[in-house]
């Protein structure tokens, strides 16, 4: 299917169009995977050659190319003073054609749960379970400045609603998303010490990011907020034409949960309590965190028109997310539960209190926490103290950031400076009663740990 023509581009996004006039089918930032016939936008980077990728462009039959300075190619060129500028113009221009529920998560914690249970229930609701093709939802992290308006140029005729994680690590990104997105349904998580260096370094700053979401709402808009933050009241204080609904555990609460039951360590049960109705719920995923997202993803699937059926058979379908709290068969009958995804003081709050309810050993490795900032010591500190008050009884830090998790845990802590390390120590010593927690910051790189220990793969290629 046509997407558009390169004369439509060059008007919406305010460039120049050079060489003749042709239709694209879609666009792409990379030129490594363009398929003949899609628009490339040449972004530059710090490590981006734009003029390169245009010839590699061109020569994997690209339609033309969106770029800033003109190149001696055989290609339509769309010139433009900032490409990614222009990616964004174009994408905003692209979501107006669609008149169709878009629900918008942010949060420091738990949004791409949340994403991925809103997307289950909405397509068990619009399209039938396993079936993609009615419901757009963010792919991976695709989940900032590039990869927001990427997803949105995704969006077609035959999508009946779309879901779309929203991330940042600085002010006012998230506001620019809003703006291009368009959300006619937002949830906020919670407001956590994620990313505090580039927010301002509080938690009110982070809160604030994040309430930028609900800037880019239209009016009579349904924004989603979680009863039991801090920062509730400040959220809900931020706009008066939107309506607002909450999740929760509080009695107050709009959506909330009761009668919660664990079934082993790898479900979840409890009866979904609405403004109007009440529903049995089952879990399949690891970790109490994962009820309060369900009743945010639940609240955003109602508001964007599914129904409590799909919600019920929707969330009955969810599997954790790999990377986050996947639990794992590990050596000799041990439970790895994989959270390697990335970590905040506040995510792996959450991680220490699942493990610490489970029965048998229970042992935490634990990688730096990226981005938090001049505490930086100081939380990972925190963080040790709380898994020795938690009753975790063996505690596994790996690099440099982690040294004061290991001094609040106390003289019982190992420290270890790589995964590889760690890994020859782990696997000999585990048992059938071990349920060993994995956890931190993608720059840790932690998956390459539960990879070595799981025997699923081998210090070659992994990365």
């Amino acid at each position: 299917m046509t997407m558009g023509t390169l004369g439509m581009v060059a008007e919406a996004v305010g460039g120049t169009l050079i060489g003749t006039d042709a239709g694209f089918d879609s666009v792409s930032t990379d030129s490594r995977s363009l398929e003949p016939g899609q628009l490339f936008f040449a972004l530059r980077g710090v490590r981006h050659n734009a003029a390169e990728f245009a010839r590699d462009a061109a020569a994997a039959g690209a339609a033309g190319v969106v770029i800033e300075e003109r190149q001696s190619i055989d290609l339509p060129q769309i010139h433009v003073a900032d490409a990614g500028e222009a990616l964004r113009s174009f994408a905003t221009m692209w979501r107006k054609r669609f008149s169709l529920p878009l629900v918008a998560v942010t949060g420091s914690n738990g949004k791409t749960t949340v994403k991925e249970m809103v997307g289950t229930i909405l397509r068990t609701h619009f399209a039938g379970p396993g079936d993609d093709a009615g419901v757009l939802v963010t792919w991976g992290n695709l989940n900032n400045h590039i990869g927001v308006p990427i997803t949105l140029l995704w969006m077609r005729e035959s999508h009946r609603a779309a879901v779309i994680e929203m991330g940042a690590s600085a002010k006012h990104e998230i506001a620019r998303l809003a703006a291009i997105a368009a959300p006619t349904v937002a949830i906020i998580t919670n407001a956590g010490p994620a990313h505090l260096g580039g927010f301002g370094g509080t938690l009110k700053d982070v809160a604030e990011a994040k309430g930028e979401l609900f800037a880019g709402l239209p009016a009579g808009s349904i924004a989603i907020i979680n009863r039991d933050d801090p920062f509730y009241g400040y959220w809900r204080s931020l706009r008066k034409d939107i309506s607002y609904r909450s999740f929760g555990l509080s009695p107050e609460a709009d959506y909330r949960a009761v009668e919660v039951q664990a079934s082993g360590v790898r479900s979840l049960g409890f009866r979904l309590l609405t403004p109007t109705a009440g529903i049995p719920v089952e879990l399949p995923m690891s970790g109490g965190h994962n009820v309060r997202n369900a009743l945010a993803a639940a609240a955003a699937s109602l508001a964007a028109g599914a129904s409590l059926q799909a919600v019920r058979d929707g969330l009955a379908q969810m599997a954790n997310v790999a990377g986050r709290l996947r639990a794992e068969p590990g050596p000799a009958g041990s439970t790895i539960f994989d959270d390697s995804y990335n970590a905040n003081p506040g995510s792996v709050a959450a991680a220490i209190q699942f493990l610490a309810g489970l029965d048998g050993q229970r042992w935490l490795v634990l990688g730096g926490m990226a981005e938090l900032g001049p505490d930086a010591a100081a939380l990972h500190r925190e963080v040790g103290v709380l898994a020795a008050q938690s009753g975790i009884d063996r505690f596994y830090c790996v690099g440099e950031l982690t040294r004061p998790a290991a001094e609040g845990f106390g003289p019982d802590a190992r420290w270890y400076a790589d995964v590889t390390e760690l890994a020859e120590v782990l696997r000999p010593r585990m048992t059938a009663d071990v349920h060993l927690l994995v956890k931190g910051s993608r720059s840790a790189g932690l998956e390459r740990l539960v990879q070595l220990v799981t025997g699923r793969g081998d210090t070659a290629g992994v990365h």
